[in-house]
């Protein structure tokens, strides 16, 4: 089918409302939603889970499923109402026309079928071309996507990619017949920060190639002032603010979106005298939500008999760019008073040292054909004589890409791998060849940990107090129920949970409410150290906030020493106290946050200060793109481990990043550096983000 050519906007959502139907009664899951995207433009959907983000990506597309339906407004593409389509233009313009991408990239692959055959599907099937005229398109799109060695590519089947290059791959074969309309969902998730960067850099340079417009969803407000025009933001449905990137970003006119950009750690932020402001209270769900504006109870401006009255409609900014907002109030609010500050903390002082590495190595034998156990061992080295001391009371964050070895070391430190050299103390005590189930309760209890994903670690049948009492019981805790018992609600007045949640099970919580459950579990036996592993993650941006504050506020009050795991550079600047950056097993950098934060890097730490989007319109980052995947750990290069991806290699002569391992180096301060880079080449280096003075 040929594309039908339209002068005005590509894509105009217009008073949409999307409810879904169970047998007990309609659910509205978007109302009264307005957006506009115009040719060539880019605009960023933003709001928490379940803010209906993804279902108006699914009304586009027409795909609300049996019990999903459009009750109101209409959906215009190129000045065509999408509902009026027969299934046979529908299926034309999907693919042809509209394409989505997902946020798991192997959601949309086969994985019988080989990469270049899916490509070849999209045009053979929508255009009717000629399979040599597919393969060559398939190999000019793989190219664009920056895909080394495409020929090979083509010829893989998806489990032969990293998670990086499947999401190429998905780019690649959205862009296959050159949609009009783009549309995004979260494509970034599940993948580390340096890859997300390069991808991020792609899709803006595609758009501008092939002169797509884009609809990207997102939670993160960073990356969506690195890759749009405008910016639409949700809440509970609906949408709250609409504005050109700099009118919503510097000068916001909804309460929502001021306590959005409160709750993130930008540069500035402090745990102890800058903390994070986390949004009061829980996000409505679809069947509770209030009366008049649905953000109004957990907002600082609400005002009862007008606020809580009838349905609020958007509202024109007078003075920006098509900037409007979902608030009666925004003209008298003083939108540039400071926010009114969380108490101060006072700084935790830092105490003995609690855990000691020395020169840790932790290898795996694997059988070269792993299938049939056949031919030669292989050896992957997951650590490489890791080094390092934890304090009492201190955080220390450990950062770097999958597969640098950062729950590697997590798990011999749990007991859950022993180590294959070298020693782990704790208070002194070798623990390093210690498994988990030849360690005393005390030892246990000492080293907890809290997961990336709340939702995995907890037993869904067992009621939320019987978790924490059985902890109590393995650690050997209390001298009989009722003791166990009433530690178990202390437990959950510390992580700020009603004492009626015991009664709850998991699926009544929501996903940060499930996070303190299991924060509350590893504090049960008063852990010494406490591994948190991406344990904000997988929460939203405003939970973050109250997530991490809770972490620190438990820390000062138990002397804790928190090992915090986590390739969000933000939250980790805002947190720790030290850093150790890892890169394939080793440890390349290592030092108090302000050192680490600032030059001179490890070229490999630089790259990471680059890659993180900061949702600052001031901010100005150098710029440094990654190219090319972290090398396996089976195959790791000669020398420097970073050696493949480095642009500082050049500095260097001889070629010894090539053959040696470069030394750990000390500049002072207890800030080590593994890197070959002369001192006169180090002091060259400029910083990665700078703040625009005001």
């Amino acid at each position: 089918m040929a594309k039908w050519d339209h002068d005005g906007p590509i894509l105009e959502i217009d008073k949409l409302s999307i409810s879904f139907f169970t047998r007990l009664r309609e659910i509205p899951a978007v109302m009264d939603f307005s957006v506009t995207v115009q040719p060539g433009e880019a605009v960023g959907l933003v709001g928490e889970s379940g803010c209906g983000k993804s279902t108006v990506a699914l009304g586009v597309m027409q795909d609300l499923g049996r019990n999903g339906r459009i009750v109101g407004g209409t959906i215009k593409f190129k000045g065509r109402d999408l509902s009026t389509l027969s299934a046979e233009e529908l299926r034309d313009v999907r693919g042809n026309e509209i394409a989505m991408i997902y946020q798991e990239p192997m959601a949309s692959l086969n994985p019988a079928m080989k990469i270049g055959r899916q490509l070849m599907e999209v045009p053979m099937i929508h255009e009717g071309i000629s399979a040599e005229e597919a393969r060559a398109r398939a190999l000019e799109v793989v190219t664009d996507v920056r895909l080394p060695d495409p020929e090979r590519m083509l010829d893989s089947y998806p489990h032969q990619l990293s998670g990086g290059q499947q999401q190429r791959i998905v780019i690649a074969m959205a862009l296959m017949s050159k949609p009009a309309l783009l549309i995004l969902d979260e494509p970034t998730t599940a993948l580390d920060v340096t890859v997300e960067a390069a991808v991020v850099e792609l899709v803006k340079d595609l758009g501008k190639k092939y002169g797509t417009s884009m609809l990207f969803i997102s939670h993160n407000l960073g990356l969506v002032l690195e890759t749009c025009d405008r910016l639409c933001v949700m809440y509970s449905g609906e949408a709250v603010e609409r504005g050109s990137i700099t009118d919503v970003f510097d000068s916001m006119r909804h309460p929502y979106t001021q306590a959005l950009f409160r709750s993130i750690p930008l540069p500035g932020a402090d745990k102890t005298a800058r903390p994070l402001i986390a949004i009061p209270g829980n996000f409505p769900l679809p069947h509770e939500r209030p009366r008049g504006c649905n953000f109004g109870p957990r907002c600082d401006y609400f005002e009862a008999g007008r606020c809580d009255l009838g349905d609020i409609s958007m509202a024109d900014v007078p003075g920006n760019d098509r900037h409007a907002t979902r608030c009666l109030r925004f003209g008298e609010i003083d939108w540039d008073a400071p926010a009114v500050a969380a108490e101060r903390k006072e700084k935790a002082e830092v105490g003995k040292v609690v855990l000691k590495m020395d020169n840790l190595r932790k290898y795996y034998e694997v059988a070269a054909n792993a299938l049939f156990g056949g031919g030669d061992k292989k050896v992957v080295k997951a650590n490489e004589t890791l080094s390092f001391e934890a304090r009492e009371s201190e955080t220390l964050a450990i950062v770097g890409e999958s597969g640098c070895g950062k729950s590697t070391f997590a798990k011999v430190l749990m007991g859950l791998e022993t180590a294959t050299d070298g020693q782990i103390l704790l208070d002194g005590r070798n623990i390093e060849q210690l498994p988990i189930e030849a360690r005393d309760p005390r030892t246990v209890a000492d080293v907890q940990m809290v997961f990336q994903n709340p939702f995995d670690t907890l037993n869904p049948s067992m009621t939320v107090g019987r978790q924490i009492i059985r902890a109590l019981e393995i650690f050997g805790i209390g001298a009989n129920e009722a003791d166990r018992r009433a530690r178990m609600l202390e437990l959950l007045d510390l992580v700020k949970l009603p004492r009626a949640f015991a009664e709850r099970m998991p699926r009544q919580l929501s996903g940060g409410q499930k996070q303190r459950v299991g924060i509350a579990r590893a504090f049960a036996g008063g852990a010494r150290i406490v591994v948190a592993d991406e344990p904000v993650s997988a929460l939203d941006v405003s939970v973050q906030a109250a997530v991490t504050d809770l972490l620190m506020d438990i820390q000062r009050e138990q002397k804790t020493t928190l090992l915090f795991i986590s390739h969000d550079l933000s939250i980790v600047r805002y947190l720790s106290d030290r850093v150790m950056v890892m890169y394939l097993g080793h440890v390349v950098e290592l030092g108090s946050t302000d050192a680490v934060f600032s030059p001179p890097y490890h070229p490999y730490t630089e790259a990471l200060l680059s890659a993180v989007p900061i949702a600052d319109t001031s901010v100005h980052k150098k710029h440094v793109v990654l190219e090319g995947d972290i090398p396996s750990a089976m195959n790791p290069p000669p020398g420097c481990p970073f050696q493949t991806r480095c642009s500082w290699k050049n500095q260097v002569p001889d070629g010894l990043c090539d053959r040696e391992v470069p030394p750990l180096r000390d500049l002072g301060g207890g800030h080590q550096i593994k890197c070959h880079l002369s001192d006169d080449s180090l002091a060259q280096m400029e910083p990665v983000i700078q703040i625009a003075a005001e």
